[in-house]
């Protein structure tokens, strides 16, 4: 295996890495926050989890990031290419706009999604507030994910 070749994989997984490691450290605050109010009133199950559920989102954009590098090095149903260093250096940094905004992103997703959810337990009515506040953090890593993947387009192997 070349340098080149190891360097793009190694992208793909800190991408993959680094974002579920955001998302599930988000969706563990949130669900946290959920438990603790369904033990009160566990008819609440339904807004807890949509709450809790989206902090998820990043993990997804960094599994896309991932398998949109493995498609563009051909190792899946195709025939394996061989980067240059440069053009797997390349590969590595395109990924980390989505690893790193889904790092940081999943986390404060969490800790909004997890005031939100203290929030409904006392104003039920009040759902869609903390859901517009968590979309606020969810455009940081959606971002990431669109400069990743721009960049990756770019790349010529």
């Amino acid at each position: 295996m070349s340098l080149g070749l190891t360097l793009a994989i190694l992208g793909g997984a800190l991408a993959v890495f680094l974002a579920g490691i955001g998302s599930s450290i988000g969706v563990g605050l949130a669900g946290q926050a959920a438990s603790g109010v369904m033990s009160e009133d566990p008819s609440k199950f339904g807004s807890m989890l949509l709450l809790s559920a989206l902090p998820g989102t990043q993990g997804i954009y960094g599994f896309l990031s991932g398998f949109l590098v493995i498609l563009k090095l051909g190792l899946i149903g195709g025939t394996a290419l061989a980067p240059t260093v440069q053009q797997g250096l390349q590969i590595m940094f395109a990924c980390f706009p989505v690893a790193f905004a889904g790092l940081v992103s999943g986390i404060h997703q969490g800790k909004v999604c997890a005031a939100g959810i203290y929030m409904v337990a006392k104003q039920p009515k009040e759902m869609t507030k903390p859901m517009v506040l968590a979309a606020l953090v969810e455009t940081y890593a959606v971002l990431g994910l669109l400069a990743t993947v721009l960049i990756l387009n770019g790349i010529k192997l």
